[in-house]
């Protein structure tokens, strides 16, 4: 393989240079997407459907501990993209080091807590009635392997930053397949049930970590760190931690959901109401993978070409990923309408032996999840501005817009709109709450993206 180097993100053509870097980004999280999704499916054909609801309850928790490490990552590799594009490697080796220490300090400290409240945590975030139980084991194991998660996902933000995306994609490709294999293992061979599902995604993490561990000590790596280059320094972390908050805040405002969410399901229709919710969340996940790549495969490129003034490129990089993510998109959308009754079926079994309440709760979920996906999924082709749209402001480092767009969609429009709604509509509040909020936002987002490009690409 010939050595690539960040270099390149300032001098190819865009349209080309844009396709390298969103196409690993798009495999990578196509399957890391199709590990969730598969691991539902696995979890509810080998286990039920109440393990899935219980799964869909600890995710907010697990995730928003592993999204410390994302955000920092986001945030540092925001600075190092731009520093190596000024050719500041110095900054770019002390940032990557504080964003190291931090992660290590942060996640180590909040997964101590996450366990020691769990008993009061699982339940406010939906894990009631049969749902306690098994979101509890499943809780419990899951979190001991979240600080590597979180390593691992403020890694590949660092690699992607150094303009090395296939290396990216294959930290994430790794372990997805692991969680699979282990899945079958724990799960189906040894009957572990859900203690097997937890232990699969642990011992995923920890073969993530090893390989991203492999690469910034291979030569593959720029970035070679110190010891020095570990201290925390006040003026890295600030503007670190202004641009990582909104990735955090991001997940932040994704948990308050999921806890929204969960609670409200949970009174319209119970434990499969939730059910029907976390096969949702799972096909959000999945579906949008090359929407998200290639807005992964444009943050290096738009942040890049900024360090380097070249606003030329720039400009040209925001349209032609709003471009390539609508069409996408588009494709996406029409796959979504066409088939969510077949979508829906994949998760659940009705295998022989199944009691007379396990076959009702599937029964419930596959009549209502295929309406509910139609809805959830309906404003989809308009997506790729909103998320192009905020991801430019992040590239760039102007945090404020950035935190604010992020959060338009789902903490200004989305959670009033599911507090309001189902007061009226019932179970279609919740739904159609989705497609109101992706079209108030990617309106706002839109307004805001033509003032700044106006205003500093000339």
């Amino acid at each position: 393989m010939a050595k690539v180097t960040s270099d390149q993100l300032g001098t190819q053509l865009i349209g080309p240079l844009l396709i390298r870097q969103a196409v690993p980004a798009a495999i990578g999280i196509l399957v890391m997407s199709l590990n969730i999704l598969v691991d539902t499916i696995f979890v509810g054909n080998w286990i039920g459907s109440i393990a899935i609801a219980a799964i869909n309850v600890v995710l907010p928790v697990s995730f928003f501990i592993a999204a410390l490490g994302m955000a920092i990552g986001i945030g540092g590799s925001s600075i190092i993209s731009r520093a190596l594009g000024a050719d500041h490697k110095e900054k770019a080796l002390r940032t990557f080091g504080n964003q190291l220490s931090l992660t290590l300090l942060i996640t180590v400290s909040m997964v101590a807590l996450g366990l020691w409240f769990a008993d009061g945590l699982i339940p406010a975030f939906g894990g009631k009635g049969g749902i306690f139980e098994p979101a509890k084991t499943y809780y419990t194991i899951v979190l001991y392997g979240v600080p590597f998660l979180a390593l691992c996902m403020m890694g590949n933000t660092v690699i992607r930053a150094e303009g090395k995306p296939k290396f990216a994609m294959i930290a994430m490709i790794i372990p997805s397949v692991g969680n699979l294999v282990f899945d079958y293992i724990f799960i189906y061979v040894f009957d572990w049930g859900m203690e097997g599902a937890a232990w699969a995604t642990t011992g995923s993490y920890l073969v993530c970590f090893a390989y991203i561990f492999w690469f910034f000590l291979s030569q593959n790596s720029e970035l070679k760190i110190g010891w020095h280059h570990l201290g925390l320094e006040p003026g890295i972390l600030k503007e670190m931690g202004a641009l990582g908050f909104v990735t955090l805040a991001r997940q932040a405002v994704t948990s308050i959901t999921y806890l929204l969410l969960n609670n409200i399901l949970f009174e319209l229709g119970g434990e499969p109401m939730v059910a029907v919710y976390a096969i949702i969340g799972r096909m959000l996940m999945f579906a949008l993978f090359p929407v998200f790549g290639v807005t992964q495969g444009f943050l290096p490129i738009a942040g890049f070409n900024y360090g380097a003034h070249k606003y030329a490129r720039v400009k040209e990089t925001i349209y032609t990923a709003i471009k390539y993510a609508a069409a996408v998109a588009t494709l996406v959308f029409i796959l979504l309408m066409a088939f969510p009754a077949e979508i829906a079926e994949l998760f659940l079994s009705n295998r022989a032996g199944l009691s007379a309440e396990q076959m009702a709760n599937n029964a419930f979920v596959l009549e209502h999840t295929p309406g509910a996906m139609r809805w959830v999924f309906a404003a989809t082709p308009i997506i790729a501005l909103q998320l192009i749209g905020a991801a430019y402001f992040q590239a760039i480092g102007k945090a404020i817009p950035a935190l604010l767009l992020t959060l338009t969609r789902q903490g200004f429009f989305f959670i009033p709109l599911i507090l309001i709604l189902p007061r009226f509509f019932g179970e279609l509040g919740v739904w159609i709450s989705f497609a109101i909020a992706d079209v108030l936002a990617t309106l706002v987002t839109g307004y805001f993206l033509k003032q700044e490009v106006d205003r500093t690409l000339k």
